[in-house]
């Protein structure tokens, strides 16, 4: 778990280093929204295209193995980044960067969830939290290291971070067990039911709001007056909150039930995203830590009822097509909401990410009948 929980710090530190840098980016290169999207597009694109194969890679090589080398790909990709001299530069760099992040999530996961069995659905939320903290910690830690140094030192610097990590993986994470064999996992009890789609529908929304969101707090920030510190600081505060929202969900969903934690969180972001778009400077960053948590715990929930609703011996698929889906929308979600943005500014591509939250209410609701735990 805790070797896992490292994995995934530093791979969700990596994705959302680069919401500190599109500003930096923005200005020496004169990228516009959309192209800023299409960066954060490829990187999310990688991964999600990348979660089936590095599925395939973990059965055939071993969990472990793939894990190791997708960290040090990662890795590369910073370095490649720190050389870029434009935006194609960029582009191929952050492309090699999501390409390594592809292995974390349905590798680590899914050797969680075997792990507890039947109580996976609160650790799962444990190791979602460890995610956080990396999307809190790295890029405060980068946004800090860009007022004392180029940010292309700063990125090398970054890369280091992530082969230290892939050097603690190889001398002490052990071996990640097999899925059990599909005669063995035929006498298990059938779990859930045909909710799946369901799910995979809300994880698309849910996702799809976060990540176009954070795509333009940034923009938000600078428009209120925000300095660049400040940015790194104001991300630091939804990624902390984000971090409580994962661990507290996971756990309140096994207690209190998907459906009633899932409408809450997400009526809740709406409601918070909107305000975000007209507060001043400081009653936002007030604001932020708990949109944080309402913006990203319900991926806790959501996490944990994949195991639910699979069998047994699937349980790595149902974890790649699922986050193939989820990175699959935070890769065009951007996007769509970034051309919205040249066209009628940030604030009101901020509202759509707002009216976006509000479709998973009647979807958690149609959901609730096909758990067998609510």
């Amino acid at each position: 778990m805790v070797l896992s929980g490292l994995a995934h710090a530093l791979h969700d530190g990596y994705t959302d280093a680069i919401y500190v840098l599109l500003p930096v980016w923005r200005a020496e290169f004169g990228l516009d929204y959309a192209a800023l999207a299409l960066l954060r597009g490829l990187y999310a694109g990688a991964m999600a295209a990348l979660q089936m194969p590095a599925s395939w890679l973990a059965g055939h090589l071993g969990g472990r193995a793939v894990l190791i080398f997708g960290t040090l790909l990662a890795a590369a990709g910073y370095v490649l980044a720190g050389f870029s001299g434009g935006a194609m530069g960029l582009c191929a760099a952050l492309f090699v960067c999501g390409a390594g992040s592809s292995v974390q999530h349905p590798i680590a996961s899914s050797a969680v969830s075997r792990a507890y069995g039947s109580a996976a659905r609160g650790p799962l939320g444990t190791y979602n939290f460890s995610g956080d903290l990396g999307k809190a910690v790295i890029p405060a830690a980068l946004s800090f290291g860009l007022t004392v140094t180029p940010w292309r030192s700063a990125l090398w610097l970054l890369a280091l971070a992530g082969i230290a990590v892939a050097a603690i993986i190889a001398l002490s994470l052990p071996k990640i067990h097999p899925a059990p064999a599909p005669r063995a996992a035929a006498r298990a009890p059938a779990r859930g039911g045909h909710g799946f789609p369901l799910l995979l529908a809300i994880g698309v929304i849910d996702t799809g709001t976060r990540m176009g969101f954070l795509t333009f707090l940034p923009f938000l920030l600078l428009l209120k007056g925000a300095s660049q510190p400040l940015v790194g600081t104001a991300l630091a505060l939804v990624f902390l909150g984000g971090a409580a929202g994962k661990l507290a969900c996971g756990w309140l969903a096994q207690r209190w039930g998907v459906v009633g934690v899932t409408l809450c969180t997400e009526g809740l972001t709406a409601l918070l995203i909107a305000l975000a778009a007209v507060l001043p400077l400081l009653p936002l960053l007030f604001i932020l830590p708990l949109l944080g948590l309402t913006l990203n715990g319900t991926s806790s929930v959501l996490y944990g009822t994949v195991p639910e609703l699979s069998p047994p011996e699937r349980t790595e698929r149902a974890f790649a097509i699922f986050y193939t889906a989820v990175i699959g929308s935070g890769a065009l979600s951007p996007l769509l909401f970034g051309a919205l943005g040249d066209q009628a500014g940030p604030v009101v591509a901020t509202f759509a990410t707002a009216a976006t939250a509000l479709a998973n209410l009647p979807l958690a609701l149609a959901l609730g009948p096909k758990l067998m735990r609510r």
